[in-house]
């Protein structure tokens, strides 16, 4: 029994000494396993730590771009604000420059291409009749601004073979800014009727003030002999013949300045000759007469018969029969009455010569002694 005690004594042992072998494997083990959570947790921190570190750099930098961003975003501020600025301020400057109720006001209306129409206007009373059609006094209704409408009939025109003739009327003076021409605003145009609009020439036609007084005084014909100079010196340097100058196409203003006015026969001829017989007989050139070219000239031999009718009361070439007046202006035939002074004699005779070429300038003409006599040299309109 003894023996077999101490046999269980020793079992024992050993089972107490293996269980302590595999405890204290477990914990080497356990340390073990805690040291390489540990190391990893030391690696993982040294990493996070790295990435954090790696993270700061590109923080540093991205605050000096940022604010070379900002700067960068700051000043394209300020250009889109100056544009926006500069555009408000443009704006208003436009908006300035278009007061209403004037006359600047339509002229920029017409230059954006309004497109008008008959109910934009309060029609009024007849100003005149013509062969193609009427012209009325009307006033736009928003600017309140005064025109001259003049009301053309498509019947009339085919009828007259002239819409070619109108077309180019439009396009001629519509262009055209001077004092002493008359201005064409802009027109529109339904299934019967074309409409002009044109400005308002408050005394009515030269020819009428002409019929009543009978003939101008001097002071007054060199006057308006140099308005009318001016006005198709300045045609001339836009190219335009006028070829119809005559006292039924020139009106009269408000103020008493002359405005050259149907521009029906007018022609834009930069660089060519003409040859097409228009105009009105006692004003015709004999340059036309005789089938020849003509250029600006016709312009010069107009003024002159105009002169002329001014002074006297009557063309210098009038006669009762067509072919007699057309000899007489080929031959230059007329004869200055007595009571005329020598300075506007002269003039007559330096601009009805038969060679054009020869006829004085218009810038001679308003230099010449007649003309300074009776008006102011330092301006010219």
């Amino acid at each position: 029994m003894s023996k077999v005690k101490k046999m269980m004594k020793k079992s024992r042992k050993l089972k107490d000494t293996t269980n302590q072998s595999h405890k204290s494997q477990k914990t080497k083990l356990n340390k073990t396993k805690k040291k390489k959570i540990t190391a990893t947790s030391n690696n993982s921190k040294q990493q996070s730590n790295k990435k954090k570190k790696i993270k700061r750099i590109p923080k540093t930098k991205d605050k000096h771009t940022t604010k070379k961003g900002k700067e960068k975003k700051n000043s394209q501020g300020k250009r889109k604000s100056k544009k926006e600025n500069e555009n408000g301020e443009h704006n208003k400057s436009n908006h300035q420059m278009i007061p209403e109720n004037t006359e600047e006001k339509r002229q920029q209306q017409a230059k954006i291409g309004k497109m008008w129409k008959l109910s934009d206007f309060e029609i009024g009373r007849p100003l005149g009749r013509g062969k193609f059609g009427n012209v009325y006094l009307a006033r736009e209704k928003k600017s309140k601004y005064i025109v001259a409408l003049k009301v053309l009939f498509k019947k009339e025109l085919q009828k007259g073979g002239v819409e070619h003739q109108l077309r180019r009327e439009i396009e001629i003076q519509s262009r055209l800014r001077h004092p002493n021409v008359l201005r064409l605003f802009g027109y529109f145009y339904d299934d019967n009727r074309i409409f002009l609009i044109l400005e308002y020439a408050g005394k009515g036609e030269l020819y009428k003030k002409l019929c009543k007084l009978g003939h101008f005084d001097e002071k007054t014909s060199s006057q308006y002999i140099r308005s009318l100079a001016s006005a198709l010196s300045y045609c001339h340097s836009k190219h335009v013949i006028h070829r119809d100058i005559k006292p039924e196409n020139i009106l009269i203003s408000i103020n008493g300045d002359l405005k050259i006015a149907d521009f029906g026969w007018s022609v834009h001829a930069p660089n060519s000759r003409r040859n097409t017989m228009c105009g009105t007989l006692d004003y015709l050139p004999p340059e036309m007469i005789l089938g020849k070219g003509h250029d600006q000239n016709v312009d010069l031999w107009s003024l002159g018969v105009l002169l002329f009718e001014f002074l006297v009361g009557t063309p210098p070439f009038e006669t009762e029969g067509h072919q007699e007046t057309y000899r007489k202006i080929v031959k230059t035939d007329f004869v200055i009455p007595e009571y005329i002074s020598s300075g506007a004699k002269d003039l007559i005779k330096k601009l009805l010569v038969r060679d054009p070429k020869k006829r004085i300038s218009l810038e001679q003409l308003k230099q010449h002694p007649w003309i300074l006599e009776y008006n102011c040299s330092d301006n010219d309109n």
